[in-house]
C-alpha cells in the first residue's frame, strides 16, 4: 500500500506519461486524461487487486475505462504499475502501436475492454459484474464515466440492470469534470445532480473530491462496505487538472499541445531542467 504523498508523486508521474504521449503523437485528449489520473492511481496502487505479472489472473478486479478517449492517463498508470516499460507511452497512436488512441483489450496488458463509444463500456463492466456473481467470482468489477457520458440512455439501462441484480460487487466513478467537448455538462445536457439520479435508480451514491487521494481512499473503503446494491462514487475534478492553461478549458478536450506548450506544462507538473531536457532532446 502507498501512502498518499507516494500516491500523489506517481499522479503526477502519470500527467507526464500521458503527456509526453499525447506531444509525441501530436494528437490525443488530455483534458479528461488529467481529470482522471488521481482516480485511476487511487485504483492501481491502493484499491485493486491485480498483478502485473499475472494481467489475467483468475479472481483479479477488473478496470473499465468507459470513457476511453482518456487512455493516455490509463496508459501511464499501466505503466507506472508494472505491466509495460513508460518508453512505450511514446508509441501512442502510432501504427502498430499497442497503445492505440483508444484502449484495445487485444493489443495493451492490462485492458480488460475496448471502450470509446460512449456508455458501451459502463454496459459491459455491469455484465461483467452479474458473470462474477454468477461464477461466485470474488472480484470487484470497477467502471469510469464521465459526466458528460452519463448523457448517453445506454449508461441508465445498465444502471437499472446493476440495482435489479444488486451487484454490491460493481462500483462506478464518475469523472465530474463539468466539461466535455462542446462546453459545460450543464450547459450542452445537464445531468446533475448526479447523486440523486442514481439514488433514484436503487444506487449507494458516495461523493469525493477526485484530486484529494484521502476522500478517494475513503470513498472506495465505504464502497467495498456496502452490501446489496450497486455503488457509485461522484469524484469532482477538473479537466486539465496540474496545467493552468488547460484547467476548465473544453478546448484541451482533444488538442495536443505544441513545442512551446509542451515544455511549459511539464514545468507546471514538477519536472526538473534535466528531465526537461530528457523529454524535449534539448530543444526548447
Amino acid at each position: 500500500m502507498k501512502t498518499v504523498n507516494e500516491l500523489n508523486e506517481i499522479a503526477r508521474k502519470v500527467r507526464v506519461d500521458a503527456l509526453r504521449g499525447i506531444h509525441a503523437a501530436n494528437s490525443g485528449h488530455p483534458g479528461g486524461s488529467f481529470s482522471v489520473t488521481d482516480i485511476l492511481v487511487a485504483l492501481y496502487f491502493n484499491v485493486m487487486n491485480i498483478d502485473p505479472e499475472n494481467p489475467k489472473m483468475d479472481e483479479r478486479d477488473k478496470l473499465i475505462l468507459s470513457k476511453g478517449h482518456a487512455c493516455p492517463a490509463l496508459y501511464g498508470t499501466l505503466a507506472e504499475r508494472g505491466y509495460f516499460d513508460p518508453e512505450e507511452l511514446l508509441t501512442f497512436r502510432k501504427l502498430g502501436s499497442r497503445l492505440q488512441g483508444h484502449p484495445n483489450m487485444e493489443l495493451c496488458p492490462g485492458v480488460e475492454m475496448s471502450t470509446g463509444s460512449l456508455g458501451q463500456g459502463f454496459s459491459v463492466a455491469v455484465g461483467m459484474a452479474i458473470a462474477n456473481k454468477i461464477d461466485k467470482k470474488p472480484g470487484y468489477v470497477y467502471a469510469i464515466t464521465g459526466d458528460g457520458e452519463l448523457q448517453e440512455g445506454i449508461i441508465w439501462e445498465a444502471a437499472m440492470s446493476a440495482a435489479k441484480w444488486k451487484l454490491d460487487n460493481f462500483i462506478a466513478v464518475v469523472d465530474s469534470n463539468n466539461l466535455q467537448i462542446d462546453g459545460w455538462v450543464s450547459d450542452v445536457m445537464p445531468v446533475m445532480p448526479i447523486d440523486k439520479k442514481f439514488e433514484a435508480f436503487g444506487w449507494k451514491a458516495i461523493n469525493a473530491d477526485g484530486h484529494d487521494m484521502q476522500s478517494l481512499l475513503d470513498a472506495f473503503e465505504e464502497a467495498k462496505n456496502t452490501k446489496g446494491q450497486p455503488i457509485v462514487i461522484i469524484a469532482a475534478t477538473h479537466k486539465g487538472h496540474g496545467v493552468s492553461f488547460m484547467e476548465d478549458v473544453a478546448g484541451w478536450h482533444g488538442k495536443a499541445p505544441n513545442d512551446e506548450q509542451f515544455v511549459q506544462a511539464l514545468k507546471e507538473l514538477g519536472c526538473t531542467d534535466e528531465e526537461i531536457e530528457k523529454y524535449t532532446g534539448g530543444d526548447r
